[in-house]
């Protein structure tokens, strides 16, 4: 059961420090992998950048937690950072995006979060 908890959580924030590491160095295709189309030449470059450095603080957090606090504390940290993709489903649709990508990406990452947690609350 340890390996079927941690697997995914470790995964889960090394994918957040590559949405970052994106966001940084290739935000317009980001933006657009997102579910809202930005320039990043324009205003919406410095929120894109927050974004990037949102996403690589997330992930870098949640793998400190579980190398040195436990999967206890990485699964409560999991039920918190639900709440992100829930509030970009949200972004996306009321910003004009796609259906499909605000429930069939974001909807469902955070689906994935929490089930990840409960595993982890398992352990």
């Amino acid at each position: 059961m340890t390996i079927a908890a941690y697997t995914p959580a470790v995964l889960l924030d090394l994918f957040c420090l590559f949405l970052g590491h994106r966001f940084w160095f290739w935000p317009a295709p980001a933006a657009a992998g997102y579910g809202v189309p930005a320039d990043p030449r324009g205003d919406a470059g410095a929120y894109l950048a927050v974004k990037g450095g949102r996403d690589a603080a997330l992930g870098l957090t949640g793998l400190a937690l579980l190398a040195f606090v436990g999967a206890r504390a990485e699964a409560w940290f999991m039920v918190c950072v639900a709440l992100v993709p829930l509030l970009d489903t949200v972004t996306v649709l009321r910003h004009g995006g796609r259906k499909a990508v605000a429930f069939g990406m974001h909807f469902a990452t955070a689906v994935v979060v929490l089930v990840c947690a409960a595993l982890l609350f398992a352990v």
